[in-house]
C-alpha cells in the first residue's frame, strides 16, 4: 500500500513529509516559551510580515466592490447551510459584487462556488494551520498568509459588507472584530448580516439582556448587526445600506460646492 505523504502550503511554499514543521508561523512568533534565542531573528519576521502586506495590496488594489462571506469550515456540501451559502454568493454577484471568503471549504466554499458559477469574481484569502486546509477549487484569485492579522486586514480593506453564517470560534473572532471596527469608527459603516436565525438568536438575546442592562454596550450597538435567514434580504440590506452612503455622500458634496460658490460670491 502506497503510503500517504502529508503536504502543508506555508505561505507560498509547499512542505510535505519531514519537511513540514511542528509549529505555524502565527505560534513561532507569538510564542514566548522556550529558548530565547530566535529573539534575534524578530527583525527578519517584520520583513516576511511586510512583505506579506505588500503582496496582499498589490493584487487585491484593484478588486471592485466586494462582501465578505464567513461561516464554518465544517460544513457540509450536502448541508442546507451551504446550500444557503452558494445561493447568497450567487446573489451577490448578481447585485454586482465580488465575493471574498476565507478561501476554505464549508461555507468559504459554498459561498466562492455560488459567486463562481454565476460568473462572478470569487476570492480566497488562505491562511497556514497546523492542520492542511487547501483551496477550494471556485476562487479566481488566492492569497495564502502566515499570519492572522494580515490577513484580517485584507478583509476589511478589501471588503464593504459582512456575510456571516454559522461557525465556531474563528467566525465569531471575525464577526466581533467587524463590530467592534464600525462600533468604533475605524472603519465606515458598513452593514454585518448574520444568516441563521436559529442558530444566532441565542447569542444576540445574551447580548440584549445582560450586555445592555450591564451598560457593556448601548441599545443602539445592536443596530449594526441585521438578521436574516433570506439571502434576498441579506442582498437588499447591503444594496440599501451602499446607496444610502451614496445619498449621504452627494449631499455633502452639494453642501460643499453650496458653501465655496457662496464663498466666491463674497
Amino acid at each position: 500500500m502506497k503510503r500517504e505523504i502529508r503536504t502543508r502550503r506555508q505561505g507560498p511554499a509547499t512542505l510535505r513529509g519531514k519537511a513540514i514543521p511542528s509549529t505555524t508561523t502565527d505560534q513561532r512568533l507569538l510564542d514566548r516559551r522556550g529558548p530565547a534565542d530566535w529573539v534575534h531573528a524578530d527583525p527578519w519576521r517584520v520583513l516576511r510580515i511586510q512583505a506579506e502586506f505588500v503582496e496582499g495590496f498589490g493584487l487585491l488594489a484593484e478588486l471592485p466592490k466586494a462582501a465578505c462571506v464567513f461561516g464554518s469550515a465544517r460544513t457540509r456540501p450536502d448541508s442546507p447551510e451551504f446550500k444557503l451559502g452558494e445561493q447568497i454568493g450567487a446573489k451577490l454577484h448578481e447585485a454586482g459584487y465580488a465575493v471574498i471568503t476565507g478561501g476554505g471549504p464549508g461555507i468559504m466554499e459554498a459561498a466562492n462556488k455560488g459567486c463562481d458559477e454565476a460568473g462572478g469574481l470569487s476570492v480566497g484569502l488562505g491562511i497556514e494551520l497546523p492542520f492542511e486546509q487547501s483551496m477550494n477549487p471556485h476562487i479566481d484569485i488566492g492569497l495564502e498568509f502566515r499570519y492572522f492579522f494580515v490577513r484580517k486586514t485584507m478583509f476589511v480593506k478589501y471588503s464593504q459588507a459582512f456575510v456571516v453564517l454559522p461557525g465556531g470560534f474563528g467566525t465569531l473572532d471575525e464577526l466581533f472584530e467587524a463590530i467592534t471596527l464600525v462600533q468604533t469608527g475605524k472603519i465606515t459603516r458598513f452593514p454585518i448580516v448574520l444568516v441563521g436565525t436559529e442558530f444566532w438568536s441565542g447569542l444576540l438575546d445574551w447580548v440584549r439582556k445582560v450586555m445592555v442592562p450591564s451598560g457593556k454596550i448601548s441599545a443602539e450597538d445592536l443596530d449594526l448587526i441585521h438578521l436574516t435567514d433570506d439571502p434576498d434580504e441579506v442582498v437588499r440590506v447591503i444594496v440599501d445600506a451602499h446607496e444610502q452612503v451614496e445619498r449621504q455622500l452627494a449631499e455633502q458634496e452639494a453642501r460643499a460646492e453650496t458653501a465655496r460658490q457662496a464663498g466666491n460670491g463674497s
